[in-house]
């Protein structure tokens, strides 16, 4: 997912060794990065799907098609990878956030809620994106063991390091596993805060013996607040601009479990890159988060994040969670071919 079509991966210098990795990468699309909303941007600007991947609710310019491919019909399992140094509390709020996708008990407007429209995807025998997501075993690697930098090829080296571990290895699950990897506030990916705050895709066998979805989010609060976590944080370029109260307390957290359920689900519905997207390009597909990017309720485009809720601490939301409240982008819904939320006021 990108702000536009002109960000692409740096060209990769690679050894003879790893011929055929860069052959397979020539030959593959791109992973998809997710980008953040821009205040500048003027509200209700004509956007067209080549320019732009922000859309007020028109189907006019959305072509989404379904070409042919898997998408996760078994019960999903997120296997975390906590890369770096990561405090308890900030995992808590993660792991609350992805339990949440499938709690049936929570008052609405709830992140199960917002689920509810990525499993209205389907494959080509008709069966839906599976209800169940659940949290499966997780890797700590507080040691930064691929350094501190690292390139969009070394995410997957650490997902390597992390099912071939001697100790606790988390398990290979290609048909229904989804490996996270989230890096903290110190560790910087290649092309983070260029426009991009995570990415998903599918590992090489080349590199980590299997094909497994997965996908990185990095924790800005140090690098770049202004663009992975507004609205909790603003540029500094726009001054006068104040960002709005985080529902638990932390911009840089709070602004990649917006992040993570844009990533969670675009893997859902184009694991392999050959299932839900929209435009004429597989390399640079416009999937059903992209085309809500920056919406987060009713009257959402352009520049207005769209209406959302305030808690008694002024805190800002837009769905609950089991115990926690949350600030999460809607999805495109291809059955009314608009986006859509929990928080929708024709609801």
């Amino acid at each position: 997912m990108r702000l536009s079509r002109d960000v692409r991966p740096p060209a990769l210098l690679l050894p003879v060794v790893l011929t055929h990795t860069l052959l397979a990468l020539l030959l593959l699309p791109a992973p998809s990065d997710a980008w953040r909303p821009w205040p500048h941007l003027k509200p209700n600007a004509s956007d067209t799907l080549g320019d732009s991947k922000k859309y007020e609710g028109s189907s006019e310019f959305v072509k989404l098609k379904y070409h042919m491919g898997p998408v996760l019909t078994a019960n999903i399992t997120v296997h975390t990878i906590w890369y770096g140094a990561w405090p308890k509390a900030h995992k808590k709020v993660i792991r609350e956030f992805i339990s949440s996708m499938s709690a049936t008990d929570v008052k609405r407007p709830s992140v199960a809620g917002w689920w509810r429209t990525v499993q209205m995807y389907t494959d080509q025998t008709g069966e839906n994106i599976s209800r169940a997501v659940r949290l499966g075993e997780e890797k700590n690697d507080r040691f930064y063991s691929h350094g501190k930098s690292l390139t969009r090829l070394s995410v997957q080296s650490v997902i390597k390091s992390a099912v071939t571990a001697r100790t606790k290895p988390l398990p290979i699950n290609p048909k229904s596993g989804l490996y996270l990897v989230l890096t903290s506030a110190d560790v910087y990916v290649q092309d983070f805060c260029n426009n991009v705050c995570g990415f998903h895709y599918f590992t090489f066998p080349s590199i980590v013996g299997y094909t497994l979805p997965y996908a990185w989010v990095g924790n800005s609060a140090k690098l770049c607040p202004g663009v992975c976590a507004y609205p909790f944080a603003v540029p500094d370029y726009i001054p006068g601009l104040k960002p709005l109260r985080a529902p638990n307390g932390d911009a840089g957290v709070d602004g990649m479990v917006s992040v993570i359920g844009h990533e969670v689900a675009e893997l859902a519905t184009n694991p392999l890159a050959n299932a839900w997207y929209a435009g004429q390009d597989p390399s640079f597909p416009v999937e059903i988060a992209d085309l809500c990017e920056g919406i987060y309720g009713t009257g959402g485009g352009g520049s207005y994040t769209g209406q959302m809720l305030e808690d008694g601490d002024g805190a800002t939301y837009n769905m609950k969670g089991i115990r926690r409240k949350f600030l999460v982008q809607w999805v495109w819904n291809h059955v009314v071919s608009y986006c859509t939320g929990p928080n929708a006021l024709d609801q």
